[in-house]
């Protein structure tokens, strides 16, 4: 694709941009580890809401978006969807939490809230497990989805494409090196804000486009389980290639269990990652849930919008029901990729495949997240393509830089500060930044390493969550029970692994079909992790009194401590589980109404729009009345 003089300058133009706010803070980087990690915990909530919303959107993700839509309409978001319970619980029972603590990274957490070797141990696993093991794969995952767009937009080559996604990456770690946390936060709210307004732009020039006609040309045209908001319930719809249709069970696992049984990057139960860094940023614990709450409700009902909007007009420009010259030759395509052939031999196949549309329709068919790239390859004017690339690129920085940042922090802050002080060796805190910085730089490189080894992903990820299945119910308790030890945790992450094996290998084959489409070993390993973390928390022995005095006194927590505050000598705090449950339903009802109303209002049905939009609005007048009562 050729770009433009006035194209490049955009590009470049952004590309210094960022750099210069890497300069502008850096001093403000220098002063220690906090400094570094946590901006000196000073940020204002809506800049640390913001660069949540900016990490979660990375490259890849209005294509991801794009090809869920494609493959079973607007439905299938719900395997994204169903993880607002759990991000909503977080903003409510955690967040005051997290800034309460005053740690540097959540794997600090550890260390104030266990006692013994073991937890010694599982802090220095986990840095190392986190961030190294898991955060370069994190990293390869977002770098293949620029690597995809490189190579389908700018035509390059893959034997160049790495060099390219070098480039990226030596920019993300120039600004997020210089100037930590503080830094990136602040590129990251520029960044989303370029990147919102690009995705918005291609998703009104798509729809103005005499080829889509509006809206009402796209409703008209597509059947009606495009734009259903709930998946189909009915097995038998699930021969209709484009419907999302799941199981009872399977759906339950999505909204009842699995955002808070299961351990999943970037949405941990009780969170955690860059979403608990965030938290800990900021200057006060109102100011950590009032950022929080933001980042849920614009990454849930504002951010997704434009992506399926030209999804949408994706389908009925590309798909071969639609772009191909005769039905009998789509139901060709599709008979043939149901088979297992090649795209290649498809297009073999195809009668006139070199035809230009009719080869992007084939190609479409078996990777529907090129819909999204074609749209902008198709509808973008000179100037608007450079646009739309800097919001790409916007998107790749945020999320890389944030990975960088917070995995040097689990490194030097929970492996390399912690062997010091076991060695007693004295430093500085102007050492343990340029320490950082040099972690920095080294995990750009574990992670560019890890990128070229890798071609696909996503079966890592589905294994993580079946794998982590049961975890989070301690990641969730350890702040709220007492009782629970290092050993809990320990045994939270070695039994998943044990029951995955199991359930795969002897459950499925023995019930068949009906077991594995009702998602039976995910509840099989939930159950199993249960009981096996509550077994060893019995069997093992409590927390050092000290330890468990120190963070009662810390943190205040609520929940079940009654015996610790008996042995402090001080009455139990009044509970507030009843308010936060409040607040955490009425959150939920308004987000999900909200994100219902727009889209009803984007499909033109504005009669369900205001109906939406009504029981949205009595839900934040409820979460509203119930925030004036929580006391800080």
């Amino acid at each position: 694709m050729e770009l433009s003089l006035l194209d490049w300058s955009i590009i470049i133009g952004f590309l210094l941009l960022s750099l210069a706010i890497g300069i502008r803070y850096k001093g403000k980087a220098e002063g220690g580890l906090t400094n570094f990690f946590l901006g000196g915990r000073n940020l204002p909530w809506y800049i640390a809401g913001i660069s949540m919303v900016a990490t979660t959107f990375a490259a890849d993700t209005p294509l991801a978006v794009s090809e869920l839509v494609a493959s079973g309409g607007v439905s299938k978001n719900w395997l994204w969807w169903s993880f607002l319970a759990g991000g909503m619980l977080t903003t409510f029972f955690f967040s005051r939490y997290w800034r309460r603590a005053n740690i540097v990274t959540e794997l600090e957490l550890i260390d104030i809230r266990y006692s013994g070797k073991e937890a010694k141990m599982l802090r220095g696993f986990k840095a190392v497990y986190l961030g190294i093991f898991m955060n370069s794969m994190v990293i390869a995952w977002v770098n293949l989805a620029l690597n995809t767009l490189l190579v389908t937009f700018f035509d390059i080559p893959e034997s160049q494409v790495y060099l390219y996604t070098f480039l990226a990456m030596a920019i993300a770690v120039t600004y997020a090196s210089m100037s930590g946390l503080l830094g990136v936060a602040i590129t990251d709210t520029v960044q989303f804000f370029i990147a919102m307004v690009g995705t918005i732009i291609l998703a009104y020039l798509v729809l103005d486009a005499p080829e889509v006609g509006g809206m009402e040309t796209i409703t008209a045209r597509l059947p009606q389980h495009y734009f259903d908001f709930f998946p189909s319930l009915d097995n038998e719809a699930a021969s209709n290639f484009h419907v999302f249709s799941v199981s009872i069970g399977a759906f339950l696992s999505f909204v009842a269990v699995q955002w808070w049984a299961s351990w999943y990057p970037g949405a941990e139960p009780g969170g955690g990652g860059y979403i608990a860094q965030r938290m800990m940023s900021v200057k006060t614990e109102k100011d950590s849930l009032k950022a929080t709450l933001f980042f849920q409700v614009a990454h849930y009902v504002l951010r997704p919008w434009p992506w399926i909007i030209v999804a949408l007009a994706a389908i009925t420009l590309y798909a071969p029901e639609y772009a191909m010259p005769d039905t009998a030759t789509a139901d060709m395509v599709y008979a043939m990729k149901e088979q297992g052939t090649s795209m290649e031999e498809v297009m073999a196949a195809i009668p006139n495949s070199e035809n230009g549309d009719i080869h992007r329709s084939i190609e479409y068919a078996f990777n529907q997240r090129l819909g999204y790239v074609y749209a902008m390859q198709d509808f973008l004017p000179n100037g608007l393509k450079g646009l739309l690339l800097v919001a790409f690129l916007a998107a790749y920085l945020s999320t890389i830089s944030t990975q960088l940042n917070m995995g040097a922090s689990f490194i030097v802050n929970d492996l390399y500060a912690p062997y010091l002080k076991k060695k007693k060796k004295e430093t500085t805190p102007k050492n343990l930044v340029n320490v950082s910085r040099l972690a920095t730089v080294v995990l750009m490189i574990v992670g560019l390493l890890v990128t070229t080894q890798i071609k696909s992903i996503s079966g890592v990820w589905e294994f993580i969550m079946e794998a982590g299945a049961g975890l989070g119910a301690v990641l969730i308790l350890r702040w709220y029970w007492w009782r629970i030890n290092a050993w809990s945790e320990i045994a939270g992450m070695i039994a998943p692994f044990m029951a995955y094996g199991f359930g795969h290998m002897v459950l499925d084959p023995m019930f068949g079909e009906a077991f594995v489409t009702n998602k039976g070993t995910f509840y099989f390993t939930v159950v199993f992790t249960t009981i096996v973390w509550i077994l060893v928390t019995k069997l093992t022995a409590p927390v050092e009194e000290s330890k468990l005095k120190s963070f009662v006194k810390l943190i205040e927590p609520d929940g079940w401590w009654k015996p610790v505050y008996a042995k402090m000598g001080i009455a139990v705090p009044k509970s507030n589980m009843r308010l936060l449950f409040g607040l955490w339903i009425s959150a939920l009802v308004m987000t999900y109404s909200l994100l219902f109303a727009m889209g009803k209002w984007i499909f033109g049905e504005n009669q369900s729009a205001l109906i939406w939009g009504g029981i949205g609005f009595l839900g934040m007048f409820i979460l509203s009345a119930l925030l004036k009562r929580m006391k800080w």
